[in-house]
């Protein structure tokens, strides 16, 4: 009898469309055939084989990331706006404050305090 092993966790099963690729991959691998061949073929003659090869595959190379790198679930424009987010927009020092809400009471009493006394100065 064949066994056919099942995952446990079927939310990280993903439906292959064609050639055991997803959706997702099979843009992402267009992709980067309409960019990368076409160049190839542009560069050929002036460049030489080899060069407009490695011109390709450098051009190709971010499509083939987006399609297949994942870390923890996520693809890879999520990972890199995570780490972007962390190293460019955010403070990297973040002080612990803490709001004292009897100090705000206290400081809230001392102005009604001085306002009073400049309304009576009057």
């Amino acid at each position: 009898m064949a066994y056919v092993p099942v995952p446990k966790d079927l939310t990280k099963v993903k439906s292959k469309i064609a050639f055991n690729l997803t959706k997702r991959q099979l843009l992402c691998f267009g992709a980067a055939a309409l960019v990368g061949v076409p160049m190839y073929f542009l560069l050929r003659v002036p460049l030489g084989t080899t060069v407009a090869a490695m011109v390709m595959m450098l051009l190709m190379l971010p499509f083939f990331l987006l399609a297949m790198y994942e870390r923890n679930g996520q693809p890879l424009e999520k990972v890199v706006g995570s780490i972007l987010k962390v190293m460019v927009l955010r403070p990297h020092v973040r002080p612990y404050r803490t709001d004292n809400a009897y100090a705000a009471l206290i400081r809230q009493a001392e102005l009604w305090e001085e306002v009073e006394r400049i309304a009576q100065d009057r």
